[in-house]
């Protein structure tokens, strides 16, 4: 990446001597980042010559640069035009108004879902740039696509179909700047990590925000892809790997296709891209324990149904997050993205069927518990690291631990530690139920793809409620909302919640509630029955409860004068020495209730029949399985 000036003015203020009016301090910009290691990997022969008709802009560039938004649409349907295989066809729009453009690469030129679903071949749909930032999967799909086609490697698209991404985050790609990514090397005027709204596309799976994300899923529902690739670039530490990925694990939600993942499409795409010249990783070399020691360690975060590959596995499509390393060349990395693609259209037109199977076994289970929320494990493995040497001094300026990376290969053992404990497992109900005030939840569960049943006519059911309690707003906003969780960072229970511990509960009410025309039943017994309960179960940390979309149940709309809680308190307590004895516990238990007369009012109050009895009472029902 270049250097930048930045030019800063001082000026006479407030009686101090400062540099005289107009005088410039120069100040270098350019990001100190580690010396890369010398790489001359076989997968350069893939790089076309600068005058060669079909060069890609990166490649004409020598890779210091990456096409604008217009300049790749141009570029493809310069290509399209000139390859019977390819139909460019739009998803929606970003936020901006920009088209969101797919390619379809297939053998016979396909242009609609159905025309694909018709050659019987396998699909892989990639995409680039859902943080625009990280823009390598954009390049090496050009490259990609070109040699597919008017490359005449027409034999790959014989076996397997390709669906192609560019650009998702469209918007970000343009705020484009040679100072958007401090610790990546190049390329020289990349794009922003969050769209124009400031929202991170890869936390949007779940809560559905953006219409980015909306046309990704309705395009993962209509055009079936087999497997889906989301293509990053990460950032935070040096080490020798320059690609990593990963995706569904045998212990997750679809242990079938995580089976699979694992000892199937993993070494093969390992063997390919090291026989290029490249270091395959696992994603958890990215995350340090503590990132001025790599020798404490590292943890392997769980899925998570707001991540692409999280999402995946939720709803049982093979999904792989790829994160290509920032402090390597651009080149290296595009260069590592093509080989990993090309690697999987090859196997997966050899093994498709496999996938497939896998996929089929993980769509028909039912398990009777469903994990919904995992936690750290207690034991560490010993793992074997691809490192880069590095040293340590005390920093002058933060009083910490500065850290700098030598460029140097070092392999050295460390704990790795897990995070697939179970902390939450619910049992799956039968279905839940929504009244139809609550739309737009009730839209995102169509928006995914959940089959639901709406009522024509009012309807009467047993089920069971949720009565909140020891829950706590966030204090700030985090990707456009602001959230719900447990006291004190609790996690939740799914019983009752004791007196004073801050945790968040759910105490179960069997109730008979009626369901006005227009409610929406939703059965578990469907292929997206988990999907289902990580987005409606209250202690999915992906709930729509947790995302903050039911709050209007958290406040109270009816209260009591004292002057009428007094005299009926008196003779409640007088009346009922069970009652007496709950408010005796819960005064002694909590202090703020007992220094506080309105509050314990109000704690009478609502065990009378004149309190509120939708209070804190989720709206989202279960119906059990008998």
């Amino acid at each position: 990446m270049t250097s930048r000036l930045c030019r800063s003015f001082a000026f006479v203020a407030l009686g101090l001597a400062v540099l005289p009016l107009g005088a410039a301090v120069a100040q270098d910009w350019s990001a100190p980042l580690p010396p890369p290691p010398p790489w001359s990997g076989k997968s350069r022969t893939l790089v076309r010559p600068a005058d060669d008709p079909w060069v890609t802009p990166a490649e004409k560039s020598a890779f210091f640069t990456t096409p604008s938004y217009d300049e790749t649409v141009a570029w493809l349907r310069r290509l399209a035009a000139a390859a019977p295989q390819l139909r460019l066809v739009s998803l929606g729009k970003s936020g901006e108004g920009r088209e969101l453009w797919m390619v379809v690469a297939s053998a016979e030129g396909a242009g609609t879902p159905e025309e694909l679903r018709r050659n019987g071949r396998p699909t892989l749909l990639a995409q680039a740039a859902i943080h625009a930032g990280e823009i390598d999967g954009k390049d090496a799909g050009l490259m990609l696509l070109r040699d597919l086609t008017v490359g005449k490697r027409l034999d790959l698209l014989a076996k397997a179909n390709l669906l192609f991404v560019p650009i998702l985050n469209a918007d970000g790609h343009e705020r484009r700047t040679a100072l958007s990514r401090i610790n990546q090397r190049g390329p020289e005027n990349a794009g922003w990590r969050t769209t124009a709204r400031n929202l991170n596309l890869n936390r949007d799976y779940t809560k559905l925000d953006t219409p980015e994300i909306r046309a990704m899923v309705a395009a993962l529902q209509t055009w079936s892809p087999d497997l889906y690739y989301d293509l990053h670039v990460t950032d935070g530490a040096d080490y020798q790997y320059d690609i990593t990925f990963g995706g569904p694990r045998r212990g997750g939600w679809s242990p079938a296709i995580g089976a699979w993942m694992e000892d199937v499409l993993r070494p093969e795409l390992d063997r390919a891209l090291r026989d290029a010249g490249h270091v395959p990783g696992p994603l958890w070399v990215a995350n340090f324990v503590d990132n001025t020691d790599p020798l404490k360690g590292f943890v392997d975060y769980p899925q998570q149904a707001r991540f692409s590959d999280g999402y995946g596995d939720a709803r049982h499509l093979p999904a792989v997050l790829v994160e290509n390393h920032s402090l390597k060349p651009y080149e290296q990395r595009v260069l590592g993205t093509y080989v990993l693609l090309e690697a999987t259209l090859r196997h997966l037109g050899a093994h498709g069927d496999a996938l497939r199977e896998a996929t089929r076994r993980d769509r028909e289970r039912r398990e009777a518990r469903v994990v919904i929320e995992r936690k750290g494990e207690e034991a560490a493995k010993e793992v074997e690291v691809l490192g880069v040497d590095w040293r340590t001094t005390p920093s002058q300026v933060s009083g910490g631990t500065r850290i700098e990376w030598t460029g140097k290969p070092r392999t050295f053992r460390a704990p790795l530690r897990g995070s697939d404990a179970v902390a939450l497992a619910v049992a799956r109900p039968k279905a839940y139920w929504i009244a139809p005030q609550w739309s737009d939840v009730i839209d995102r569960l169509g928006w995914h793809g959940i089959v639901m049943e709406r009522l024509t006519a009012p309807r009467e059911v047993e089920v069971d409620g949720c009565r909140l309690s020891g829950v706590s707003i966030a204090t700030e906003p985090f990707e456009g909302r602001v959230g719900l969780g447990g006291g004190g960072g609790e996690p939740w229970s799914t019983g009752a919640s004791a007196p004073g511990t801050g945790k968040a509960g759910c105490t179960v009410e069997r109730r008979r509630e009626r369901f006005p025309a227009g409610s929406v039943r939703i059965s578990t017994d469907q292929p997206l029955g988990t999907l289902a309960m990580l987005l409606l179960e209250p202690g999915s940390a992906d709930s729509f409860l947790r995302w903050g979309f039911f709050h209007e149940i958290l406040q109270r709309t009816e209260y009591v004068e004292g002057y009428v809680m007094e005299p009926l308190a008196e003779r409640m307590l007088a009346a009922d020495p069970k009652l007496r004895a709950q408010y005796e516990q819960a005064v002694a238990a909590d202090a703020e209730l007992a220094k506080s007369a309105q509050a314990r009012l109000a704690w009478l109050y609502r065990r009378t029949p004149w309190a509120d009895d939708r209070y804190l009472l989720y709206p989202v029902f279960t119906e059990s399985a008998p």
